[in-house]
């Protein structure tokens, strides 16, 4: 009941005209077998308020938790009851609703935009079934029913309302063995709101419904040799097209590198691997030198804070889940200024009127080139003939 319909002062209950000893709070929430008057009033000149007959406020729910999966209809159920009289004024319900947003009044489900198309009310005398079709993970939340009356302050919330959870189905990974073209594994299709295990499920491979391997009879288990391109869900075997997540391994992975433009020596670089792949992929880094394999680091990117021309070379990621994995390679070049310039002589000892050959290098990438523009391919050669002097 509404706050305003509070009586404030000493109460004293009255029964068939009989004073209730021990009552000090104004409510009827008692019923005393057949329609009996029950009357409350304050100690004082003015004895009798308002006059209640048979019952009192009251909303009753069949269930308080409810957990449903994702895509499913949930039911819930309310009984409630009221004074049949007020003040000799005969009670009748103008409105009754479920609702679980608050704003200055709450929210009739059937006006909410978020569930107007999808629910209904079902009333019989002082019940109301609620129903939500395709219920999703945000409907979670707690539902109350209200009724309002013909009396100004005759409106009521039961509480503590209906608390409903929407899980979605997963498909758990409980064992794996590889084997070379292969791997055996046991999965769970695993169901927050089924934690005893008593509904049936069916199992999909690659969207097509299997039923070989399932272990036990609820089919929540399933085992399988399967190739590491399988695709793998669950669903309720009541409700087929409402599917679990597929869990597959790592595919399409692809290596890339920030910023994309060409890598200096001296800056900062950022190698990133990505997959697609469910559950989510781990990566671990690798570079390759000659025949040998040094694991870098793990995570989805490896980070050079300061790369140097040592840095060039083959790296590859490995995504992997607990499905399979897959490993892409990339080819990092690191460009340089020149640096360890040398020159030298041809031959080392010089005589008068030999030929002379003066040879320039340098480390560099892209290769030096001379002031012509001409990339040197080895080394740049001057040859002159020595003169003599008078």
């Amino acid at each position: 009941m509404d706050g305003d319909s509070q009586v404030t002062g000493r109460h004293i209950f009255f029964f068939n005209e009989t004073r209730e000893r021990g009552k000090e709070e104004c409510t009827a929430d008692q019923e005393r077998g057949g329609a009996s008057d029950l009357s409350c009033g304050l100690s004082g000149p003015a004895r009798i308020i308002f006059l209640i007959t048979e019952y009192s406020w009251n909303v009753r729910y069949y269930q308080t938790e409810i957990c449903v999966n994702k895509g499913s209809t949930v039911i819930m159920r309310s009984y409630y009851n009221y004074p049949a009289e007020i003040n000799r004024v005969r009670t009748t319900v103008e409105k009754s609703f479920w609702f679980i947003r608050t704003g200055a009044e709450p929210v009739d489900l059937k006006e909410d935009p978020e569930y107007k198309d999808r629910v209904t009310y079902s009333r019989n005398r002082k019940s109301c079934e609620l129903q939500i079709y395709e219920v999703r993970e945000r409907d979670s939340g707690v539902y109350k029913f209200r009724f309002i009356t013909n009396h100004v302050t005759g409106r009521y919330t039961g509480e503590p309302g209906v608390r409903l959870t929407v899980e979605e189905l997963q498909v758990q990974v409980i064992s794996r063995s590889d084997h070379q073209e292969y791997s055996d594994l046991q999965l769970k299709c695993f169901n927050k709101c089924d934690p005893d295990g008593f509904y049936r499920y069916v199992w999909f491979r690659n969207g097509e419904e299997t039923r070989s391997m399932i272990l036990y009879k609820n089919s929540q288990m399933f085992r399988r040799w399967t190739s590491s391109t399988d695709r793998i869900s669950c669903a309720l075997s009541s409700s087929k097209m409402h599917r679990s997540p597929e869990v597959y391994p790592p595919e399409t992975s692809s290596v890339s590198v920030s910023p994309s433009a060409e890598v200096l020596e001296g800056s900062s670089v950022t190698l990133t691997c990505s997959s697609d792949a469910n559950p989510a992929a781990n990566y671990t880094w690798f570079k390759m030198r000659n025949s040998n394999i040094k694991v870098l680091s793990v995570g989805p990117q490896f980070v050079f804070s300061s790369i140097q021309s040592t840095d060039s070379g083959e790296y590859y990621c490995k995504a992997e889940n607990q499905l399979g994995w897959k490993i892409s390679f990339f080819t990092l070049e690191v460009k340089y200024a020149p640096k360890n310039i040398s020159v030298s002589v041809n031959p080392p000892e010089i005589l008068e009127g030999s030929s002379v050959t003066l040879t320039c290098s340098s480390d560099a990438n892209p290769a030096a080139t001379e002031d012509g523009g001409e990339p040197l391919t080895v080394s740049e050669n001057w040859t002159e003939s020595v003169l003599s002097h008078p």
